[in-house]
């Protein structure tokens, strides 16, 4: 079996099954590895950028080597478990299902007037504080995060994927994992988690670049405003403090017609971020659904769009 089908098969078991809380994904024992590996690493008589920077090399050596083993190790069992080893790994590097899923939940508890749940289910899923947000607040945090993790948790994995197969798609992972751990700008991480903060961005570079004009042709495709959301991209597209972030959440913004960003409160400080998109129309609990059927358009031509770029056998 090609990269491809193995790709085609892993999103298609990820749309099927999403993460299965009770299964050891991958993710969650890489999160373990860097606890540890922090505990270690912030021993050494070292600055805590340098430290950080062993504790991100030594998190990709060990999940890139045993990936590696893992898939050498099903060479020899034949053909077909190989396959399926590869196919495993690929699937717990997509996380659409999943990211649908939690969107949903909150456009079911709007559905529902049930503000207060509303804002308990778009906690799970955002960093800022929404004890405070009002409706269209829930709706807009919502709709940011499911902009900014199609990045995170569709097309960059698809990208990693089809050009290094199992191995860079799963490298990618740990990546993002640290990110999300140490990549924070507080007392503790601000220095540690600097290589590991760099190395997110790097790795989300062209995958974001990338994922705004596909954004747009999702938008054609669903009858939305692909014009609008190729101008609020080229216009809004570096309008946040991370330089990938806003790539695609300015071409949601425009395609949905609403305004995201501006000030938000975290650990109750507010934080002034540049506003998104034009804002014709406030955001609504529909605007959820349409951000979450973007999402699957997205996944579906950015696929397509792998398969003129895949290197055959690279990374089996």
């Amino acid at each position: 079996m090609n990269l491809t089908a193995l790709i085609a098969v892993a999103i298609f078991l990820d749309w099927l099954l999403g993460d299965p809380p009770t299964w050891p994904h991958p993710v969650k024992l890489i999160g373990r590895l860097c606890r540890r590996l922090e505990e270690i690493c912030r021993k050494l008589p070292l600055d805590p950028v340098i430290t950080g920077g062993i504790c991100v090399g030594l998190v990709l050596l060990v999940t890139g080597g045993v990936t590696v083993l893992l898939l050498r190790a099903a060479v020899l069992a034949g053909g077909f478990v190989h396959g399926l080893a590869a196919v495993v790994i690929l699937f717990t590097c997509f996380a659409l299902r999943d990211l649908l899923r939690h969107a949903f939940l909150v456009h079911e508890a709007l559905t529902a007037q049930d503000l207060g749940l509303a804002r308990q289910r778009v906690a799970m899923i955002v960093g800022r504080d929404t004890a405070n947000l009002d409706r269209e607040g829930v709706v807009r945090a919502c709709i940011e995060s499911v902009a900014e993790n199609m990045v995170d948790g569709v097309t960059a994995p698809l990208f990693y994927a089809f050009v290094g197969g199992p191995v860079a798609a799963m490298l990618y992972k740990a990546v993002n994992t640290m990110d999300s751990m140490f990549g924070y700008r507080n007392e503790r991480y601000e220095r540690f988690g600097k290589v590991a903060a760099r190395l997110d961005d790097a790795a989300n570079f062209l995958p974001a670049r990338l994922t705004g004009p596909v954004i747009v042709a999702a938008a054609f495709l669903l009858g939305k405003d692909w014009r609008a959301a190729w101008r609020i991209f080229g216009r809004d597209r570096l309008s946040h403090k991370s330089p990938n972030s806003a790539h695609s959440e300015a071409a949601v913004a425009g395609a949905l017609g609403v305004r995201l960003g501006g000030p938000s409160v975290y650990f109750g400080v507010v934080v002034d971020k540049p506003y998104i998109g034009d804002g014709g129309k406030p955001a609504e609990p529909g605007d959820i659904v349409a951000v979450n059927r973007l999402a699957v358009v997205v996944m579906v031509l950015f696929f397509f769009f792998g398969m003129l770029v895949v290197v055959p056998g690279f990374g089996l």
